[in-house]
């Protein structure tokens, strides 16, 4: 029998405790020798990077606590660890950004030198060979990076470290060729962001070092992920407008392998990941997006065959060995890595949080409803996630009140999946609607581009827009919308609710308030990003004045939280506290919780389990409902 009771106060099996177990983040899979290895994050011990495989009787961890496999090359790593086929791994040690061999049967020790000003991540094992991206902090001048070889059996000293080769302001996603003469590579420069303008290089390695290089791509398109499949170079790139597969010979211009509309691709925040991978007999492997995620299979006509896998949304070919695929994302009620058998059809999930499909169905899981409104700047795409609850409905009179996610970035993408922050809230009562905001990714360049000059208005405008018209369809209670994201989506949040009365309540998790602070204060990876956004300073002041929500405190009616992690270098504390400041002084209900020891994004367990129970008390006592069994919070 199912009961009756008010849209957020509904009871659920699904704690703060359980999401933050069921959704770990993965980095990176590969097959190494015989067994199936994935990188894993551990909420439960400080949210380090373990490193996994797959065994007879289950998992067993090859990088234990107390290491971290996680870099810190653009603030947001990536590549942090890779194997050779005899099961030795090399890593990125969170502590000093040094790269480590981990033996079978030994313990780790250092490939790289100590030093405090040099990162390494990006790694990748191809041909013997063990690549890496380097970057070095240089006084007076912003970051150096270059493309390394690492002396795997080396004594750990400056000698063990060979570059490659440098030459533009950030490089990423090397390839080696199979004979070990060609090395191919992605480069850009400032102000560039690597979803706008790329290279894409080919150079002649000579005595172990590039000699000289030529680039394949035009430079004014956003090449990405080169691959050597024999003396040709496959790579996707988007000068049709899509990110799509291509084809490179030796002396041939690039031709496109199959034109189609979605994306194999997406924004490069960090460096480890792949869209497809060459498979036997000419076939690729490949995601393509367009607003949710597929697999298909190409063959050497490039004829394209849809794979039935459960993940639609994030998804990454990590690796393939023969026919064999290993594929991370995001699945109806499980996230994790699943092995794909590509001619049999085959698939079963090897790695994936605790509690999920294990401890709870998926009839706690809402089903997303993709969902389409016209605004003034166009289509704005989103998801519907209804309130999903099996024992309980609520009552025929009410309509639930709706939480509106804005993700970071902004350059960014989500699918219609709900994780395990949705189901948290949707088996409460809560509806929550994913929006693709223009900007996002997922949609074609032109779709991305919209926000180019124009954040803090078309960002704005569409969450807004979605909102409203979420509303008008009768699925959503106009005066209980709140708005929630986090970093760019923060901004967002802390502008639409200066500018708009759309929203009854606003949560800005590690928010941008100021737009000119961010452009001084912000790590070199994104410290021209805004020249795109928003426009180069000094001579687009006054937008940046104008949109930044700490310049519209008198806008600022409804009850915000802010969260914060301490240690955060892509938006510093400052940022939250002066919002905090203001809101205080203009005499706005709000609460702000700044989490020790605590980055860019919440890792350690206890944050996460604090931050959304935080988050449902603070709607509860805006929106008026009860919250059993969740602390209450305190609003000034």
């Amino acid at each position: 029998m199912v009961d009756v009771l008010p849209y957020g106060s509904w009871p659920s099996p699904l704690s703060a405790s359980w999401a933050s177990a069921a959704a770990p983040r993965f980095e990176g899979a590969a097959f190494v020798g015989d067994e199936i290895w994935w990188g894993e994050s551990v909420p439960t011990e400080g949210g380090r990077t373990a490193v996994r495989r797959l065994v007879e009787d289950g998992i067993d961890t090859v990088l234990p606590a107390p290491w971290n496999a996680r870099s810190r090359v653009h603030e947001y790593g990536g590549g942090s660890w890779a194997a050779d086929g005899d099961g030795r791994l090399f890593f990125v040690e969170k502590t000093d950004q040094r790269v480590w061999l981990r033996a079978p049967g030994a313990a780790p020790r250092p490939l790289t030198p100590a030093d405090p000003n040099t990162a390494f991540g990006g790694l990748r094992w191809q041909h013997g060979v063990l690549l890496a991206v380097r970057e070095r902090q240089v006084p007076a001048h912003a970051a150096r990076r270059d493309l390394v070889r690492i002396d795997v059996d080396g004594d750990g000293s400056d000698a063990s470290v060979t570059p490659l080769v440098g030459g533009s302001d950030f490089v990423a996603q090397p390839a080696l060729s199979p004979s070990g003469a060609r090395l191919a590579w992605v480069a850009w420069n400032h102000p560039d962001m690597p979803w706008d303008r790329t290279e894409l290089r080919i150079g002649e390695l000579v005595d172990g070092r590039v000699a000289s290089w030529r680039t394949v791509s035009s430079g004014q398109t956003a090449a990405l992920q080169p691959e050597w499949v024999g003396d040709d170079l496959l790579y996707v790139d988007d000068p049709t407008g899509r990110w799509n597969l291509w084809r490179a010979g030796a002396d041939t211009p690039a031709v496109l392998v199959r034109p189609a509309d979605a994306d194999t691709g997406g924004p490069l925040w960090v460096l480890g990941p792949r869209w497809y991978a060459p498979l036997p007999g000419g076939r690729v492997a490949a995601v393509r997006t367009n607003g949710c995620d597929e697999l298909v299979v190409m063959d050497a006509g490039g004829t394209a065959t849809r794979l039935d896998v459960p993940p639609t949304a994030r998804m990454l070919v990590e690796d393939a060995d023969g026919d064999r695929l290993l594929i991370s994302g995001a699945a109806r009620g499980a996230n994790g890595v699943w092995l794909v058998e590509v001619d049999s059809g085959a698939v079963r999930q090897v790695a994936g949080g605790t509690g999920t499909t294990a401890d709870t169905t998926t009839d706690w899981f809402p089903v997303g409803r993709p969902v389409t409104f016209t605004g003034i700047h166009g289509e704005v795409h989103a998801f519907d996630f209804p309130p999903t609850n099996p024992e309980v409905a609520g009552p025929g009179d009410e309509l639930p009140p709706y939480v509106v996610f804005v993700h970071g970035g902004p350059t960014a993408h989500v699918g219609g999946v709900a994780d395990a922050k949705t189901a948290f809230f949707t088996s409460r009562g809560i509806g929550v609607l994913d929006v693709n905001y223009g900007g996002s990714t997922g949609y074609g360049r032109a779709y991305r581009e919209r926000l180019r000059g124009q954040w803090g208005v078309v960002d704005v405008d569409d969450v807004a827009t979605a909102a409203s018209g979420l509303a008008a369809e009768g699925r959503a209670d106009a005066g209980r919308l709140a708005i929630e994201g986090g970093s760019a989506g923060g901004w967002t949040v802390l502008a639409a609710l200066a500018t708009t009365d759309v929203f009854a309540a606003g949560i800005s998790r590690y928010g941008v308030a100021d737009a000119r602070a961010l452009a001084a204060d912000t790590h070199d990876f994104e410290s021209r990003y805004l020249d795109g956004l928003i426009g180069p300073l000094p001579e687009a002041e006054p937008a940046y004045l104008d949109r930044s929500p700490l310049s519209r405190i008198d806008g600022f009616t409804v009850p915000v939280l802010l969260l914060q992690g301490s240690d955060d270098a892509v938006v510093p504390p400052a940022q939250s506290e002066a919002i905090r400041d203001a809101l205080r002084a203009a005499g706005v209900p709000h609460a702000y919780v700044l989490y020790e020891g605590e980055g860019h994004g919440f890792r350690r367990a206890e944050t996460i389990v604090h931050a959304l129970e935080s988050e449902l008390a603070f709607l509860g006592r805006v929106f008026g409902f009860e919250t059993p069994g969740i602390p209450p919070i305190a609003l000034g």
